[in-house]
């Protein structure tokens, strides 16, 4: 039965700002939920941060988010990161497989973050995983999109029964405050970010007040 699956790839392209469990949770979730299709077979996972040219408030170095994604998943056997997008000088688009949350679907409704052409190939040609996460739901937010409701189809609406909404502003503002995140983040990744000293008040003001590099490269 596996044999006749279709091979399939999940892909998760974000900040990582940091990478925290339920980041990591989020590929679980989508790869039982497309098993269970019996259409499925997921091969790989993996995490793709974002350029430093994305230019979004308080995020830090690539260099440092990818290496904190590394920690994360070295004990995962089939999730891995690859740092191509965060290598590139400038935010680059994304038209490929991705896994998202469907905060993420009502981006495409955010005027100028994404071009047309974009939306209709990422859902038609590919098709996106949609993990629930807080009031949003997948369903709603198709429906409000007409390029996302022609593919609904292609939209995998996941329900996550043992919610975790935990945020990675929230946490990088713990750490500005000294706070425990003790169990919202590996312990390696909280190792690392407090050796390098990554998340102060400082660096939460990088790229204040810059627009996203989407707005003003499709502008």
């Amino acid at each position: 039965m596996a044999a006749c699956r279709i091979p399939l790839v999940l892909l998760a392209c974000g900040s990582f700002n940091p990478i925290t469990n339920q980041h990591m949770r989020l590929f679980e979730l989508a790869r039982d939920h497309m098993h269970s299709t019996g259409n499925y077979q997921v091969v790989k996972g993996i995490v793709s941060p974002v350029s430093d040219g994305y230019a979004k408030q308080g995020l830090v170095a690539a260099e440092h988010r990818v290496a904190m994604a590394r920690l994360a998943l070295q004990t995962s056997d089939w999730i891995t990161v690859d740092q191509w997008e965060s290598d590139q000088p400038d935010w680059t688009e994304t038209v490929v497989t991705m896994r998202c949350g469907t905060n993420f679907l009502d981006n495409f409704r955010v005027p100028g973050l994404w071009r047309a052409e974009d939306v209709e190939e990422l859902a038609g040609a590919f098709g996106l995983v949609c993990v629930s996460r807080g009031a949003l739901g997948a369903e709603r937010a198709a429906h409000k999109s007409d390029a996302l409701w022609r593919h609904r189809r292609n939209i995998f609406a996941v329900r996550e029964w043992v919610r975790n909404e935990t945020s990675a502003t929230e946490v990088r503002r713990a750490l500005r405050r000294g706070l425990s995140v003790k169990y919202l983040l590996p312990d390696a990744v909280i190792e690392y970010a407090g050796r390098h000293r990554l998340y102060t008040d400082a660096s939460e003001q990088r790229n204040w007040g810059a627009p996203l590099r989407p707005l003003t490269k499709q502008g």
